[in-house]
């Protein structure tokens, strides 16, 4: 099994099998209906990490095509959060232009922390450090716009009287939708917090056991650990901040009252 701390054979396919069966069962016994959704995921999942392993062997030994590689997840994040914090399908009017403000906050959480950590001489300027780093911190990125997006728009939709209600006042629309709406806004941190909070009581995250499994010391782990952590939190705050004034200015999410 070597340094791995999975065995890549026929045990791990049938593994992997049975989990997605366990899945998909209590998707559908439940009655939530998401047995379907379930399979369908795993099997993305399995060609797309197949997919994506190939081509990181050859992408991460140069640095200029590292970092096409985390434009391209930017772009992955962006569609995804698109989707899911604006409201319309892709196939919409208008999609390019909503995947377009998806990207502003992921990109404003995501650039800064990797371009500190990068300056900083913390994590190396080469591409098997660079692209996990920038692909953690994107990823929490678009967790954040997906999740502070589509609470923004739920809240707006149930709350819409009370904006208006500020706007009749006299407040801008800006400060009307913050002051009723950044409450809603900040659920949006309640994972990152929480995952920052319990780390090494509740659970060891990622970052932790691929450097125990790739040979470091526990002192390493929980440092590589504590830079991904407080780095996520730093992109995430960053990028629910953005969203919420996107949706402040009418940017984000549609209908928003002016």
């Amino acid at each position: 099994m070597g340094s791995s701390a999975v065995d890549l054979g026929p045990r791990l396919a049938a593994a992997l099998v049975a989990l997605t069966a366990v899945a998909a069962v209590a998707g559908r016994l439940s009655g939530l209906g998401q047995d379907r959704p379930v399979v369908v995921a795993a099997v993305r999942a399995t060609v797309q990490l197949a997919a994506v392993s190939a081509v990181l062997l050859v992408v991460v030994r140069s640095l200029p095509l590292s970092a096409l590689f985390v434009l391209l997840m930017v772009g992955v994040a962006a569609v995804t959060a698109a989707g899911r914090a604006t409201g319309p399908a892709l196939r919409s009017a208008g999609a390019a232009g909503r995947v377009g403000t998806a990207a502003v906050p992921v990109l404003a959480g995501a650039v800064p922390v990797v371009a500190l950590v990068l300056a900083s001489g913390t994590v190396p300027l080469r591409g098997e450090a660079v692209v996990p780093v920038a692909g953690i911190l994107v990823g929490g990125a678009m967790t954040a716009t997906s999740l502070a997006g589509r609470r923004l728009r739920e809240e707006l939709a149930a709350r819409r009287g009370e904006v208006e209600a500020a706007l009749a006042v006299g407040l801008l629309r800006r400060d009307a939708v913050r002051e009723v709406l950044g409450p809603a806004a900040a659920t949006a941190l309640v994972p990152p917090l929480d995952q920052t909070r319990t780390v090494g009581l509740v659970t060891l995250p990622g970052a932790f056991v691929g450097v125990l499994l790739g040979g470091g010391t526990p002192l390493e782990a929980g440092a590589t650990q504590l830079l991904v952590l407080v780095g996520l939190l730093a992109a995430q705050v960053t990028t629910v901040w953005t969203v919420l004034e996107l949706v402040a200015r009418g940017r984000l999410v549609p209908g928003v009252p002016g």
